[in-house]
């Protein structure tokens, strides 16, 4: 006898239950983007979580929107945000744009990607940051959770955002890690405008792993000075579809 959306839902969460342990959960971090949040199992990002992004296109090298997502994402947190690096080349005016201000971002510079990865997990382990932030080419899977495992107890979001120096590198994404979420994000041409100029930018956004949730995509603008995503006009009035997870509960 096939379960009812109220009662898959509630083993849903059993099941997270039981997986989280001893540990408290430590909530999500909605969209505000209907269509986005209904795919993702608890109704936003997972707090405590190590999620991944990486840029599609010439973004795999760039990082430019691969780097705002995760602003958004960021200046929607509260508390300071660390953010390591082995590249100087990070434009806080742009993160400004996203919504994150330069006054709540601490900087670290890694000389190598070793170095970094220990500033990204004793930032996590830390606890008392919004968001940690690492930019990296190389993430194995152990690597991947053991950041996993430190952001779960501390409860801080971690965001590894992954560039290449080369386009052949971003083959690497393709292997696995242990990473909550996956997102690809590549820039689209900006939104019309009625007149001489440019209009705000727009993503598609690719969530191409969830953990106990179904992968899909979306055409979206691009964050705005609060970090908030958002339906292009030409979409916002559709109803979106429901979650293949969820269509399979009452099949």
């Amino acid at each position: 006898m096939p379960l009812a959306p109220s009662a898959f839902q509630a083993l849903r969460t059993e099941i997270a239950r039981i997986e989280a342990g001893r540990r408290t959960p430590s909530g999500v971090l909605p969209f505000d983007v209907a269509a986005l949040d209904a795919r993702l199992p608890s109704g936003g990002l997972a707090l405590g979580a190590l999620h991944e992004v990486a840029g599609g296109g010439d973004g795999a090298v760039n990082g430019a929107a691969a780097a705002l997502f995760a602003a958004g994402i960021a200046a929607r947190t509260q508390g300071p945000v660390l953010w390591c690096v082995t590249r100087p080349d990070l434009f806080a005016p742009a993160l400004e744009q996203a919504g994150l201000s330069s006054n709540r971002v601490i900087y670290v510079e890694a000389g190598d990607e070793a170095g970094l990865l220990a500033a990204f997990e004793d930032g996590l382990r830390h606890g008392g940051f919004g968001a940690v932030v690492g930019e990296l080419s190389r993430l194995s899977m152990t690597a991947s959770r053991r950041l996993q495992l430190v952001a779960e107890d501390s409860g801080c979001i971690g965001l590894a955002v992954r560039r290449w120096r080369r386009q052949a590198e971003a083959a690497d994404f393709g292997q696995p890690t242990a990473a909550s979420t996956r997102w690809r994000v590549t820039a689209l041409p900006s939104a019309p405008l009625p007149v001489a100029g440019v209009g705000r930018a727009r993503w598609f956004v690719e969530l191409i792993r969830c953990r106990a949730g179904d992968c899909a995509d979306f055409e979206l603008e691009a964050c705005d000075e609060t970090g908030r995503l958002a339906l292009p006009a030409h979409l916002a009035d559709r109803s979106f579809e429901t979650p293949a997870w969820a269509g399979r509960a009452v099949a």
